[in-house]
């Protein structure tokens, strides 16, 4: 109801980009719809949802699988699996 999870869903944001690229979804606008579609939604737009400056420096870094590297938050290294 506070629209702050799926309900009921176990699905990770590389599987959900995955699957949108799996249906014809052009990537740029599969990562849009994971990033900046929630972002405005949470009323966040101002802060997250897209590399800009004023922006949080949130970012994931994934190959041409959309395995995921390197997750970054606020200019850090929080997650690496290379």
């Amino acid at each position: 109801p506070d629209r702050s999870a799926f309900a009921g869903s176990v699905a990770t944001a590389d599987r959900l980009v995955r699957t949108m690229i799996g249906a014809g979804v052009p990537l740029p606008e599969a990562v849009r719809m994971i990033t900046a579609t929630p972002a405005a939604i949470l009323g966040l737009l101002g802060s997250k949802g897209m590399i800009a400056p004023g922006y949080d420096a949130d970012i994931v870094i994934f190959d041409e699988d959309i395995r995921i590297h390197f997750t970054i938050i606020k200019g850090e290294i929080v997650y690496e699996n290379r």
